[in-house]
């Protein structure tokens, strides 16, 4: 049987689940509303506040759905009851970020600024200080998401390995390089 998916997923207090006939589980909290289609080989059974997930069969297929449903439906628990956050720091001389609403204004040493809408369900706050570099913040319930959007913002301006500068997540490492050595 499949480690991960025989684990059950308890139920915190204040988030509901819903199945359908049609295998769509929809997760509902305080931060929000989650819905994820489940593949029809997989059973779900809410029971005293956990949700066990049970397959049909032993092949390959049906044991690797086990565990990604098994996993994306504890992100969709996690998020709607706690919810998930990203920080991203951008390094540059003249690099800037703000945030004006749900549009994201980056300074990445273009000869123009870029401009970059984010969806609704992420929460995006700016903080720049004196003499740190400026940070994104990034909170939302949907996991994948959030990982989409702040890898979208990343590949705007990798950083790159000489000297370091560009988009990174925080507590993120970049192995430098060595420049040209001076010939003799």
């Amino acid at each position: 049987m499949s480690r991960i998916g025989k684990l059950p997923i308890s139920i915190p207090q204040g988030v509901e689940i819903k199945v359908s006939d049609t295998n769509v589980v929809t997760v509902s909290g305080k931060l929000g509303k989650l819905e994820q289609a489940v593949d029809p080989s997989i059973k779900l059974n809410v029971e005293d506040g956990v949700l066990h997930l049970q397959r049909n069969g032993e092949s390959k297929r049906e044991k690797s759905m086990h565990g990604l449903y098994r996993a994306l439906l504890n992100n969709m628990v996690t998020g709607v009851s706690e919810g998930f956050h990203t920080t991203q720091e951008v390094i540059g001389v003249g690099y800037k970020a703000q945030a004006q609403g749900q549009i994201l204004e980056l300074a990445l040493g273009y000869s123009h600024s870029i401009f970059m809408e984010l969806p609704e369900e992420i929460k995006i706050e700016t903080v720049t200080e004196k003499g740190k570099n400026p940070l994104i913040k990034m909170t939302c319930c949907d996991k994948q998401l959030l990982g989409q959007v702040a890898a979208k913002i990343r590949s705007l301006r990798k950083p790159e390995p000489y000297k370091g500068k560009g988009i990174r997540f925080q507590g993120e490492v970049i192995r430098k390089k060595a420049g040209k050595a001076a010939a003799k």
